[in-house]
């Protein structure tokens, strides 16, 4: 992990912390995503890592 990510996803979490923890929260209420979705992103991101994982040996 970079510092730099880390430290934007801290400045994200202060800045929408409140909204984050609201009873009301719209973004919660959203349809989360089903399983598939995420089996399907997690794969095409361990082709893109494997893949670069072999450019950077050669």
């Amino acid at each position: 992990m970079h510092p730099t990510q880390i430290n934007s996803w801290k400045r994200q979490l202060f800045e929408q912390a409140a909204e984050l923890f609201s009873k009301n929260n719209t973004a919660a209420n959203k349809k989360s995503h089903t399983t598939d979705d995420l089996h399907r992103v997690i794969s095409q991101l361990t082709v893109e890592r494997d893949f670069l994982a072999r450019k950077l040996n050669h």
